[in-house]
């Protein structure tokens, strides 16, 4: 049995992975993330757990083969329970939900949650890995600190500069609920007074051609992309962008490969930006970042490629 985590909103991506599963007779197992909570009978030990989700379903872990760790969601609270009480709630739900997982650390995953969670919340150890492997990275600060931005600004950024959050608060294909990347100019410097209540990345504008949006899954590249060189981030462009196909150069892939293998990732969605200065710019890796636009639009059979990754990787562990 396959088990895939993810949340009780998602859809597209894990129905295409659960049908191709089911066309080779193989079983699986949707835990949703979000609902890893009073809604479900849980019981973990040293060896093994056993889970009853809100819809009655049982799964043992003994029957667990592989993991395809899709999306990990905020744990819902019930809106009856106390404010007061629901830090702990949190808290212990969420400390529930790591135990489960680590139950099953020897089986194959995609990814392993210890080397995505790492990855996932530290952008400048991605830089840094990027770099290490031949790949262009733009000159980034992430601060709290006016001073030091400001001369940041003018030392790196020839009078543009890119802002953003080191996390976003909804990881999305549209950009609903998402805060976008901003765009400062000299006139901007002046609105950083309240920087110190909420630390950014800033980085270099780079005048681009277009922007990548990669899905790398063990060795293999599904590229889509977007005819969006004025807007800062082509999750938040205008309906009239477009995806279409794109082949990397050799030596990219060979270094996003060498990249990915040292971070530790089946998976990931790379972000890059072709500059009008010829250059592949290496932006961020997001393990768990989406691909759906690129698998409906482009005809990429990505879904099918994770699933075809975990079932030889199965059969190997076995």
């Amino acid at each position: 049995m396959i088990l895939c985590i993810t949340h009780s909103r998602d859809f597209y991506n894990i129905d295409i992975f659960f049908e191709y599963l089911a066309s080779r007779n193989i079983p699986y197992f949707r835990l949703n993330s979000d609902r890893l909570n009073h809604l479900q009978k849980i019981s973990v030990n040293e060896n093994s757990f056993e889970l009853t989700d809100e819809l009655g379903n049982t799964i043992h872990s003994a029957a667990v083969k592989a993991v395809w760790h899709r999306k990990a969601w905020k744990i819902s609270s019930p809106e009856e329970l106390d404010q007061h009480y629901e830090k702990i709630f949190l808290g212990e739900y969420g400390s529930l939900r790591y135990n489960l997982m680590t139950v099953l650390e020897d089986v194959p995953w995609i990814n392993p949650y210890e080397n995505e969670k790492k990855v996932d919340g530290n952008k400048m150890y991605q830089l840094k890995v990027a770099q290490r492997n031949n790949l262009t990275v733009p000159k980034t600060i992430f601060s709290n600190d006016e001073e030091k931005i400001t001369s940041f600004f003018y030392e790196y950024c020839q009078g543009k500069a890119i802002a953003k959050l080191h996390g976003v608060t909804a990881k999305t294909m549209t950009g609903e609920n998402m805060i976008s990347t901003t765009v400062i100019e000299e006139d901007s410097l002046e609105h950083l007074s309240d920087i110190a209540y909420c630390p950014m990345i800033f980085q270099p504008y780079i005048d681009k051609e277009y922007e990548l949006r990669i899905v790398y899954v063990d060795g293999d590249f599904f590229t889509g992309k977007i005819n969006n060189s004025e807007n800062p981030d082509w999750r938040v462009a205008h309906a009239d962008h477009f995806w279409s196909a794109y082949e990397l150069p050799d030596t990219i892939k060979e270094n996003l490969t060498s990249m990915m293998n040292e971070m530790g990732l089946y998976i990931g969605a790379i972000d890059m930006i072709k500059g009008r200065d010829g250059e592949y710019h290496f932006l961020e890796v997001n393990p768990q970042g989406e691909w759906g636009m690129l698998q409906k639009e482009l005809g990429f059979p990505i879904a099918e490629k994770i699933a075809d990754n975990l079932i030889k990787r199965i059969n190997f562990h076995e």
